[in-house]
């Protein structure tokens, strides 16, 4: 089927409609091309004259493959991208420095409520917390985005469904802040009722925690932020990618994380497969159909259709040819 009517309006459409864009994600399911067009997006946007960032948030990193050279753990300029900078958040150093922050407020907490126990104990049930890792690659994505040196930010995510926990980390983060300084409050009023003195005390926790709902209600303002903000989902001509993504757009949409759009990638041109073999015949015919299904599943939401390149697509000169694909100005009659 022609990608036309598919991408009704296509990626640079969508651009121009939303010239604030400053925060871009890339989603899906596994094996789906996410970093492939993260990487296609960073380039054209720093080929416009941006200074643009792309940062990878998944565990997994594979922005130095796609890219040909190191950019993990710096802030590393992309070669043959003038304004292009690329960065592999080092999830382990994430990690311990988020330990040695907890290890320090939990510390300061016991001296301050005057309790004797070692915080090694409290500092191991908050780190071996599933949701741990997740919570400190949030906090990396937050600082880049509360530094605003780029200006534009496109981010690698990790799977969907580790995408929509990291994502989701603004709200559940908010809603445990607030039950913690309204706890807070009650201890300290009942702290100052049994007191002989009298005298109000400064509480260092209060401090932290109406800070930290600031930040939080921050990222949640830049996160939900329509003007500033969009998610595109990554899919293949397949069922699975498909019901992934269905599900997860209903979710980050009740979520209000702005939906930008689908890229539909690896898609074979059934003109170049008519003197092939059955096999491609068959695959041909397959996607077709599942092209079908996207149309009416997404009306409205596709924003480009990736073809399947013959080689795969490293280094700047192939995402630059991948890029003509993606930001391809729609056909006029």
């Amino acid at each position: 089927m022609d990608d036309g009517p598919l991408a009704a309006t296509p990626l640079t459409g969508f651009l121009r409609e939303h010239p604030g864009l400053r925060y871009v994600f890339f989603g899906g399911k596994g094996g789906v091309g996410k970093t492939v067009l993260a990487g296609v997006s960073a380039v054209q946007l720093a080929r416009q004259g941006k200074r643009v960032l792309l940062a990878s948030t998944n565990p997994v990193h594979s922005l130095s493959g796609l890219l040909g050279q190191d950019v993990f753990g710096r802030h590393t300029p992309v070669e043959g991208v003038p304004g292009l900078f690329a960065l592999e958040i080092d999830t382990r150093e994430a990690i311990e420095r988020s330990k040695r922050d907890i290890r320090d407020k939990i510390q300061w907490f016991l001296k301050f409520a005057e309790i004797s126990t070692k915080a090694d104990e409290f500092v191991e049930a908050a780190t071996t917390n599933p949701a741990f890792e997740e919570s400190a690659m949030f906090e990396n994505m937050v600082d880049l985005m509360f530094k605003g040196e780029y200006d534009v930010y496109v981010f690698d995510t990790a799977p969907t469904a580790n995408a929509r926990r990291l994502l989701g980390m603004s709200k559940v983060y908010g809603l445990w802040v607030q039950k913690m300084v309204k706890s807070r409050q009650e201890a300290q009023s009942l702290r100052e009722t049994l007191s002989f003195t009298k005298k109000k005390e400064e509480d260092p926790l209060m401090g932290y925690l109406v800070d930290f709902r600031k930040r939080i209600e921050h990222a949640r303002e830049l996160l939900t932020d329509p003007a500033k903000t969009a998610f595109f989902f990554v899919t293949l001509p397949e069922a699975l990618p498909i019901a992934v993504i269905r599900r997860f757009i209903d979710w980050f949409t009740d979520f209000g994380i702005p939906v930008g759009g689908v890229v539909v990638n690896m898609v074979i041109d059934p003109a170049e497969a008519r003197s092939e073999s059955e096999f491609v015949r068959n695959r041909v015919a397959m996607q077709e159909g599942y092209l079908r299904e996207i149309a009416e599943r997404f009306p409205g939401q596709v924003r480009a259709v990736i073809p399947l390149f013959d080689s795969d697509v490293r280094g700047v000169a192939m995402l630059d040819k991948a890029g003509e694909k993606l930001f391809a100005e729609p056909a006029t009659a």
